[in-house]
């Protein structure tokens, strides 16, 4: 039997100074005939101006709501890859001022999903001014099926992730699931980037490890996850373990 994910869920957990994280409910992503079972997690920052940054928002709550409330204005919703998008039409329903913000693909990706929502700005190479002296951000080409946006929050020093690295728990899973997550290098505590997305550098890893370096260059010491336990310490050493698939054959 699997353990719930990563109670209590739909309430704020602090990270550090102005970062929390939200854990959501579990949900199930169509992959080909399964329904693969993925834990949900968004991360909110505030800002120097009081308005707040949410990150893959996780289906809204009302008592989830109430708790974001207390903390500042919602004025900035982030789609970071184009799998991570679902929640944020509702989230904007229930905060109309806030900005949404479009990661590559995922504008196409809704509407072949037939999922309602509308972006007002895309996330440039370059942080936009309104946050670029408090959170870096880096577009991590290379794949030719997923762009993901990543960010990092200077601060606190804290890298924010999406798919680029998972890391299920294996007591948290059945043994179907264990074993899946074992085989797509996704298990923790070796938790990675998921075979099928590394095969989709293949012939294009030069421009990707440029990305990684990046990353490594920022020094993380925390990297939140959407996906399984997240690094609160030592998080330029994870960065390294976690993409050593990378820095393997560094011919392309």
């Amino acid at each position: 039997m699997s353990i719930p994910a990563y109670e209590p869920l739909n309430t704020l957990k602090k990270v550090d100074q102005n970062i929390w994280i939200v854990d959501g409910e579990r949900i199930n992503m169509a992959v080909g005939p399964l329904g693969v079972p993925f834990s949900t997690r968004m991360t909110i920052i505030r800002l120097k101006d009081g308005s707040l940054w949410c990150h893959s928002p996780i289906k809204p709550t009302a008592s989830l709501l109430a708790e974001v409330d207390q903390l500042g204005e919602v004025r900035h919703l982030i789609s970071p890859n184009k799998i991570h998008y679902a929640f944020i039409g509702e989230w904007k329903q229930h905060y109309p001022q806030a900005t949404t913000w479009s990661s590559p693909g995922v504008e196409k990706r809704a509407r072949s999903q037939k999922i309602s929502v509308v972006f007002d700005q895309p996330l440039e190479e370059k942080a936009p001014r309104i946050w670029q002296s408090e959170i870096k951000q880096l577009h991590f080409k290379g794949s030719l099926a997923v762009e993901e946006v990543v960010f990092f929050h200077k601060s606190s020093q804290t890298l924010i992730l999406t798919d680029l690295i998972e890391n299920f728990e294996p007591q948290r899973s059945s043994f179907f699931w264990r074993v899946v997550h074992r085989l797509a290098g996704i298990a923790d505590p070796d938790g990675r980037t998921p075979i099928d997305f590394r095969m989709t550098f293949t012939g294009r890893k030069k421009q990707a490890r440029q990305c990684y370096r990046q990353m490594l260059a920022w020094q993380p010491e925390k990297i939140i996850l959407a996906h399984g336990r997240w690094y609160a310490t030592n998080g330029t050493a994870e960065l390294q373990r976690a993409f050593r698939w990378l820095e393997k054959g560094k011919k392309k």
